[in-house]
């Protein structure tokens, strides 16, 4: 196969330094651009912030940077609609000296103070492991390098993990476990070089478009690669696939070991490099027999010849790439099915070649600079073991303290589960949102209420963590902050800030050094000297000698160095010039970080999911990502063209599951699991095998009634990396019908009007508040009761919509019934339907557009109608369904529509829902 390089190249040094990290615009004197990095996802994507007078006026991607080479996805480019935002940030430190007691704003100096006395009084009380630290990919690896140093060299405990562990510790594990070091060995010029890419558990056209992005023109310049696609949904990946193995959620394992045993027995198996170069293959060879292609088909639910013939792609390619991500991860045996993947890989010699090797997908911006700094408490810095007593040495040598807790820290679950028995009694979350994101959300709530203290440093107003809270630290973010990321290909880069935070907030490493120069004062006074830094460079100078001698020594590098020229690959080692042909990929000489430099085989078996279905709940859950919001959407959903996608949270389910529940879409229905219940609109989606149903992850009870999606999942995790099974719940879907609903629209400053109405979600068993781009920024509210609300109550929120004083209105509160609109000229202000919601279309057309209908007062009777607005397909170039369906009936092809509306030519992401739109059966046009 040819190995043609399609696309751009990446740029060399010389023109990653054809612009400094920050020079003036040609837009004026005071016009800035800084280049930097996006916050998003571990692709790492290169940005260039264009500011004046202290605002972010554009965000773009950056042509220098080597990762995405001028590309960047709808969330990205839309970056600069995030950072100003009346009522959207934490501006001042809060505190509440007891839980009955509203918080108070302080000066920062009161929060160190309360701080470190709170935490010394604990320490002294209970002992160090009383504390534990939950901190977040979304911090700079100084950030992260300070708050390990924090919790092991002066609190003295190993109580600090990162959200990470939700997302990529089974990935560190398998690596560990088969090739020796928590080090992706390939390289993102790799998907232009591949024959064959396996994309298991990932759906890069969402989770990391810019890589689809360039796989998509690598298949496009090649149409003899062949990519395989491995999920239980149809996802947009899915538009590359040659090959979808839709397999049954949770049977990873015995697909990989079927292959590998089809592999074996069709003689694609590389004896000499196994016997080479790794260890531990024959008793696997004897484990996988009982992985027949019939055996598999069983287990799986796909074809055994999808299969073979997955097999014979992957062990035939003159080159194999694999990609993965958290459908691997987030599972009660997620080590073993990355360790099942990797097999391939070692039995096949795909790996330590262009166009090879088990390639780990990260999730978070800087989960890798994280798991460099040591900030889980499975890790030490510079990829150390935390139970190797040389290696706790060498850290407290280093550190320049006399030793390190030998006691095995907790991992994320354990914080909180200690915090519910009372065994951890202070936690300190640094961007992060557990009570949003961790899995089984009424145990995660019940141990934040019973903590003595809890500190939370955070930038955003909206996340649900805040509401336990004793101590609120303002936390800086992006662009005002400086510092450096690791993505997943090894990168390193460097962030910088373009603007100062607003309000009292700090960059994350200040708050945390101010904090502990107090604390130590209080329990060590001599290590108060530890946390006194000139700056993010001479932290990162500190942490990167610490990574000297180990499998990823960049210990010669600095934030000057970074400056100078552009981002670099790990290893970077002092004494040699860098290579960047010998960085790129790892064990080239196919010599692994063991001791015998051997890889392993490691066997980790297969294991069912950990809660199968049953007759009470005979449904597969399972969740991922939205392709235009992020985690849970403090930052994203401010830019509120981002919602238009996806607009509200929804339950998919296929079909047959629709029938068989008698339910329609945009029915109401209750999700039911184990841990909880959740009221949702229902969506049909042909995409998911029956049996299956699918929630993005985003949404939490910021935005919707109830604990939000995580009220749901499980907490059962994988025993060796403490990762925990968020892809797979076993539920019940029923319809809901409620005898009373409301929908409301309020035009204003989405953020304030949010922390406005919040309240309102805890009052009726369904309701949503979510940001809205109708009619500029604004907010939408939904709601639904068993009976119609008082009439005092339905009075009341009236008024919380600013409709006290109505240009319109109607009402009968005997019914329920309340029906009012406030106008600006002649486009709205506010509008609230309560007992009969027949006419909210024809409100958010009038909203959307503007442009008051003819007759007001049809709306305000309940007599008018509308059509759904369609939805936005093309956020970047606000292009509906219907205009791009309407362009495919007049005849036009793929490339004529994005060229005629302009959608899918800014960032790609939509191009999938395209193809899929044109390949929708239609009726011819009419012809002269």
């Amino acid at each position: 196969m040819s190995r043609a390089n399609p696309g751009p190249r990446a740029p060399s040094r010389a023109a990653r330094n054809a612009l400094p990290p920050e020079y003036i615009s040609a837009a004026g004197d005071d016009a800035r651009v800084t280049r930097s990095i996006c916050c998003y996802c571990g692709t790492g994507c290169g940005v260039r912030i264009h500011s004046s007078a202290g605002r972010v006026l554009t965000v773009d991607a950056d042509p220098l940077h080597p990762s995405n080479q001028g590309l960047l996805c709808s969330k990205g480019r839309a970056l600069a609609g995030t950072v100003h935002h009346d009522g959207s940030r934490v501006l001042s430190a809060q505190w509440r000296g007891s839980r009955s007691e509203r918080r108070r704003d302080i000066a920062l100096d009161e929060a160190y103070d309360i701080a470190a006395r709170e935490l010394a009084r604990i320490i002294e009380t209970h002992g160090p492991n009383a504390v534990a630290f939950y901190v977040s990919g979304q911090l700079l690896t100084e950030d992260y390098a300070v708050f390990n140093k924090m919790a092991r060299a002066l609190v003295g405990t190993n109580n600090i993990d990162t959200n990470s562990r939700l997302c990529m510790s089974s990935a560190v594990t398998g690596y560990k476990l088969t090739l020796g070091a928590d080090a992706p060995p390939a390289c993102y010029d790799d998907l232009a070089l591949a024959d064959t890419v396996l994309i298991a558990g990932a759906n890069p056209a969402f989770a990391h478009p810019v890589l689809y992005q360039r796989l998509a023109a690598a298949k496009a310049a090649r149409p003899d690669m062949k990519v395989i696609v491995v999920d239980p949904r149809r996802t947009d990946t899915c538009a590359l696939a040659d090959l979808h193995l839709p397999i049954l959620a949770g049977s990873d394992v015995a697909l990989f070991h079927a292959m590998l045993n089809i592999m074996v027995w069709d003689g694609l198996v590389d004896d000499d490099y196994i016997a080479r170069h790794t260890a531990g293959f024959a008793p696997l060879k004897q484990r996988i027999h009982e992985f027949t292609p019939g055996a598999a088909e069983n287990i799986c639910g796909v074809p055994a010849q999808d299969i073979v013939k997955a097999a014979h792609w992957f062990g035939r390619a003159g080159s194999a790439l694999s990609l993965y991500a958290m459908g691997l991860n987030q599972s009660s045996s997620g080590t073993a099915k990355n360790t099942a993947l990797i097999h391939l890989h070692l039995a096949t010699g795909q790996i330590g070649r262009p166009g090879t090797g088990p390639f780990s997908l990260t999730g978070q911006p800087n989960a890798m600079g994280g798991r460099e700094a040591g900030a889980m408490a499975t890790l030490l810095p510079g990829h150390r073991d935390p139970g190797n007593a040389a290696h706790r040495h060498e850290v407290a040598r280093l550190w320049g303290v006399d030793s390190l807790p030998e006691l095995p820290g907790r991992t994320a679950l354990d914080i909180f589960e200690g915090l519910r028995q009372g065994r951890v009694k202070a936690v300190w979350i640094a961007a992060t949102n557990p009570a949003q994101s961790l899995p089984d959300q009424a145990r995660v709530r019940a141990a934040l209420s019973r903590a003595e203290l809890v500190i939370v440093q955070e930038a955003f107003s909206h996340a649900e963590t805040l509401a336990y809270a004793d101590l609120v630290l303002p936390a800086a973010t992006w662009p005002e902050k400086s510092g450096t990321v690791t993505n997943s290909e090894r990168r390193i880069s460097r962030v910088r800030a373009a603007i100062t935070p607003p309000g009292d907030a700090r960059p994350d490493w200040q708050l945390a050094c101010a904090v502990a120069r107090r604390l130590a004062r209080r329990i060590a006074p001599w290590k108060a000297a530890l946390f006194d830094y000139d700056g993010e460079a001479a932290i990162f100078a500190e942490h990167a000698r610490m990574t000297a001698g180990q499998d990823l020594d960049y210990s010669a590098l600095t934030h000057e160095i970074l400056d100078r020229d552009g981002p670099l690959q790990w290893p970077y080692k002092p004494g040699k010039a860098p290579d960047p042909a010998a960085s790129a990929r790892l064990y080239q000489d196919g010599v692994f970080p063991t001791g015998d430099g051997r890889a392993r085989f490691h066997d980790g078996g297969y294991a069912p999911v950990a809660e199968p279905v049953s007759a009470q709940y005979p449904l597969r859950l399972t969740s991922g990502r939205m392709r235009d919001q992020w985690h849970s959407m403090t930052r994203s959903s401010l830019e509120t063209a981002l919602t238009r996608h996806a607009e509200e949270p929804r339950i998919y389910l296929h079909p047959s599951d629709m029938r068989r529940g008698r339910v329609s879409d945009d029915d109401l229905v209750r999700v039911r699991t184990r841990r909880g219940v959740l009221v949702l609109p229902a969506r049909q989606d042909d995409a998911l095998r029956p049996g299956h149903t699918f929630l993005p992850m985003h949404w939490g009870s910021a935005f919707m009634a109830g604990d939000g999606i995580n009220a749901l999942t499980s907490s059962a995790r994988d025993p060796l990396s403490h990762q925990p099974e968020l892809k797979h719940s076993a539920a019940s879907v029923q319809a809901a019908p409620f005898a009373w609903s409301a929908q409301a629209w309020l035009h204003g400053p989405a953020p304030a009007l949010r922390l406005r109405l919040m309240p309102w979600l805890r009052r009726f068993p369904f309701a949503m508040l979510l940001p809205s781009a109708m009619g500029g920024e604004s907010v939408r509210l939904r709601m639904a009761g068993d009976t119609p609300p008082a009439a005092d109550t339905l009075h009341e929120l009236a008024c919380a919509l600013e409709l006290r004083e109505a240009d319109l209105s109607f009402d009968d509160p005997a019914r329920g019934i309340v029906r009012r609109i406030r106008r600006q000229g002649s486009a709205l202000h506010a509008w609230l339907l309560a007992g009969d919601v027949r006419a909210a279309p024809a409100l958010l057309q009038w909203a959307d557009s503007g442009e008051a209908p003819a007759s007001p007062g049809q709306i305000l009777m309940g007599r008018a109608s509308a059509a759904p607005r369609p939805a936005i397909v093309c956020t970047c170039g606000n292009v509906s369904d219907a205009a791009i369906r309407q362009a495919l009936d007049e005849g036009m092809d793929v490339e004529q529509v994005k060229t005629t509306l302009q959608c899918g030519v800014f960032c790609g992401a939509c191009v999938p829902q395209i193809q899929r739109m044109a390949a929708e059966p239609r009726a011819r046009p009419l012809t002269a």
